[in-house]
């Protein structure tokens, strides 16, 4: 024991390094662990095996998939999001670029599929019909409305259309994990200072007894592993509050639900579930088929209402075969101006739907276990190989001790 005394008493700043050191290997393994969880987000490296990709943006297919059952099942009902919108106020919204898109619609359709009719009418007579047309647009804007909220899930596949989002932007992907799980990824870091330097006092102690030089490099490996594997157990676990003592114990993520919610939600209607993304999903998505069905329908009522009167003599002087052609392309065109169309009613339909407050709410009544699912698939998946890295990284500094200590 003495000689052990008189070693600290020498060699007293080495051994009052390790346990700083310790506290340093368990924060930059958790550091470089977190790094590893969203960087890079395109494989870098010779594959298979010599490289890396991050855990999210790898698997971003199938965390993409679980993000969206999590959405889709348990905090949105699209239904409910469009029973918000009132068509009297997006027509209103959208009247004058509505009338300007009629108007250009019409004239355009008739030049081009039968340009005779149209030069043959008196000027007088092509502003009436075009007048026509826009007074009955209103109507049919209430009638579209009513046939989307009707038929919503023929024309909208809201998995599908978060699923490629996600998919496509692994930018968007990390972003959404990683922001709402700032301070579980800080909490994880500074975690490591505390484990590492409680443990690289017991590091320090062996060292002076044994002087064995496998101890800190095995001593930093384990440091590594142990503080990475308990530090993601900390985030989630308990995930109902425990009294110990006086005090109350409780994950770090479950702690923040209240504040998880609203970023989650905020995060979902910026960028997922935009006004822009739904209309994408509508007129390009593996539904739009049935939208136009949709379209045609009312157009077809539409031009048959403004020809009842006359519609023997439309039909004689355009024709069966032309008249149904004019229909498709009035159809397709009021497609194609939709998304423009749409953009001056754009932020109050962001404001009805309100995709943030119902995420949120709804994600505030998941049960305990359901709320850890938001974030949980991102340590799951792979968690070994960032815990190994820790312990990887742990042992090659205790190495480095090593040559310290007998240097």
């Amino acid at each position: 024991m003495d000689a052990v005394l008189a070693d600290l008493a020498e060699h007293w700043p080495l051994y009052a390094a390790i346990p700083f050191i310790a506290a340093l290997i368990g924060y930059v393994t958790k550091r470089v662990a977190i790094e590893m969880m969203f960087k890079p987000l395109e494989f870098v490296g010779l594959r298979p095996l010599l490289g890396w990709q991050g855990v999210v943006p790898k698997h971003g297919g199938r965390m993409a998939a679980v993000a969206t059952e999590l959405l889709t099942s348990n905090l949105l009902d699209i239904k409910e999001i469009f029973a918000k919108i009132d068509p009297a106020i997006i027509t209103r919204e959208i009247e004058q670029p509505l009338l300007r898109a009629v108007d250009g619609i019409a004239r355009e359709v008739l030049e081009k599929h039968h340009p005779r009719l149209w030069e043959i009418m008196p000027t007088m007579a092509q502003e009436l019909l075009i007048k026509q047309v826009q007074a009955s647009t209103p109507r049919l804007v209430a009638e579209f409305m009513d046939e989307v909220r009707e038929h919503l899930e023929d024309v909208l596949d809201v998995e599908d259309m978060t699923v490629q989002r996600l998919t496509r932007d692994k930018a968007l992907l990390v972003r959404l994990i990683r922001e709402t799980s700032r301070p579980e990824m800080t909490f994880i870091a500074r975690s490591g200072i505390f484990f590492g330097f409680g443990l690289g006092l017991i590091q320090a102690v062996t060292w002076a007894l044994t002087k064995e030089p496998l101890v800190l490099p095995i001593f930093g490996g384990c440091i590594g592993l142990f503080t990475d594997w308990l530090a993601i157990k900390l985030i989630f676990l308990p995930r109902e509050p425990v009294r110990v003592g006086r005090v109350l114990v409780q994950g770090k993520f479950q702690r923040r639900r209240a504040e998880v919610a609203r970023q989650y939600g905020e995060l979902i209607a910026n960028e997922v579930l935009t006004v822009g993304n739904l209309l994408d999903a509508i007129l390009r998505g593996p539904r739009s088929d049935r939208l136009l069905a949709l379209v045609e329908r009312l157009v077809d009522e539409a031009v048959d209402e403004q020809t009842s009167r006359a519609k023997p003599m439309v039909a004689l002087a355009v024709g069966g075969q032309k008249l149904r052609e004019i229909k498709h392309a009035a159809a397709e065109r009021a497609l194609a101006e939709l998304p423009a169309t749409a953009r001056y009613a754009e932020g109050y339909l962001t404001e009805a739907m309100d995709v943030a407050k119902m995420v949120e709410q709804r994600m505030l009544a998941l049960t305990p276990l359901e709320f850890e699912g938001l974030l949980r698939p991102a340590f799951r998946q792979d968690e070994w190989k960032l815990i190994a890295v820790g312990g990887f990284i742990g042992f090659l500094v205790g190495e480095l001790q090593v040559l310290l200590m007998l240097g």
